[in-house]
């Protein structure tokens, strides 16, 4: 899983030439388009009245820009961008040294802020609200409360599972953008624009191949990019085109859907050794030799978002798509088969 080139999260490979992909303006942000004229006012106002914009909160599927809007953000107010996890912030006095350094106009992004501990988000209240820091000094009866004045700071949170974050710390931000999945045509522009930087010439099919694979996903497309540049440069090829790119593409396991072998073992296992479903996720786990909470957390997400397996309560179920993209006949359905849907999934064998 680990050196799954269609993975969602961050490589290391990924650090050395993410950051000059990235675009630097608002105006250079491709997709995301409802996201991005919520912004362009909400940015345009705040430097009306020189005001600190609102806090911000970025939700939706991993490797989708929320860092990179938050760069955009931090540039377009004309601050610094500071940047930390909810898991690196320990305590809270690791909190009161980041938020204590802070300017005006600065952005403060933390990644994955749904896992913050309890206690170090309470202190993180205040700071939102009155841009005020609260630190008791002392214990027991002669502990003191003092209040430190903050800097009219910008907090952009982002996480991947909205559901996580407690109401007290989600009603405090004023700004809720939901990220979605990018199109082909979205990535297609990415691609042609990261091959300039990168220094490579594409064609537009050859993009538009390599966009189809990348699971709506830039992260995925951009690293896509650059397995299919170096295959180009090692065959000779003066330019990336769409034979090329399918080349490079089947070589790395990776097939018109952007499925890899386990994806497509797991829809074969559903439809080949389990009739279809449905069929449990303990019991598809051990078939195919994979830790469960890898196929839930990893595999099974995209599956779903496709429409390429359904979840009900007496498990996973192969769709209409799914025997299309394997090329097998659907056999009849049983009128027992699906059950209601149930998206909580909560039966031992549909867990």
């Amino acid at each position: 899983m680990d050196d799954r080139i269609i993975t969602t999260s961050t490589l290391g490979e990924d650090f050395a030439s993410e950051y000059s992909l990235r675009p630097q303006k608002i105006s250079e942000y491709i997709g995301q388009d409802k996201v991005k004229e919520r912004l362009k006012i909400f940015i345009k106002a705040a430097s009306m009245r020189n005001e600190a914009l609102d806090h911000v909160l970025l939700y939706g599927p991993p490797g989708l820009g929320k860092t990179t809007l938050a760069n955009i953000i931090a540039k377009e107010m004309k601050g610094s961008l500071k940047i930390t996890s909810g898991p690196a912030i320990e305590r809270a006095g690791d909190l009161a040294a980041i938020l204590t350094t802070l300017k005006d106009n600065d952005v403060l992004f933390i990644d994955e802020i749904h896992r913050l501990n309890r206690t170090v988000e309470e202190i993180l209240y205040p700071a939102m609200e009155d841009y005020a820091l609260d630190i008791v000094l002392g214990k027991g009866a002669s502990a003191k409360s003092i209040r430190l004045d903050l800097s009219k700071f910008t907090l952009i949170g982002a996480t991947t599972r909205v559901g996580m974050l407690t109401s007290p710390l989600r009603d405090r931000f004023g700004v809720l953008c939901s990220m979605e999945y990018y199109d082909d045509e979205q990535l297609k522009e990415i691609i042609v624009r990261s091959a300039g930087i990168l220094g490579c010439k594409i064609d537009t099919k050859g993009a538009l191949e390599i966009a189809k694979r990348s699971r709506g996903t830039p992260r995925v497309a951009n690293r896509l990019l650059k397995r299919v540049r170096d295959y180009s440069e090692v065959m000779g090829n003066e330019s990336i085109n769409c034979e090329t790119a399918k080349q490079a593409l089947e070589l790395l396991e990776v097939d018109g859907e952007g499925f890899d072998r386990i994806d497509n073992k797991i829809l074969e296992a559903i439809v080949d050794n389990f009739n279809g479903g449905p069929v449990g996720i303990e019991t598809l786990s051990y078939f195919i030799g994979e830790e469960l909470d890898t196929i839930q957390d990893v595999y099974e997400p995209y599956l779903l978002q496709r429409g390429f397996i359904i979840r009900t309560p007496r498990g996973r179920v192969a769709s209409d798509k799914a025997y299309a993209h394997l090329k097998r006949t659907k056999p009849e359905e049983k009128n027992d088969q699906l059950g209601l849907f149930d998206n909580n999934d909560n039966t031992k064998e549909g867990v």
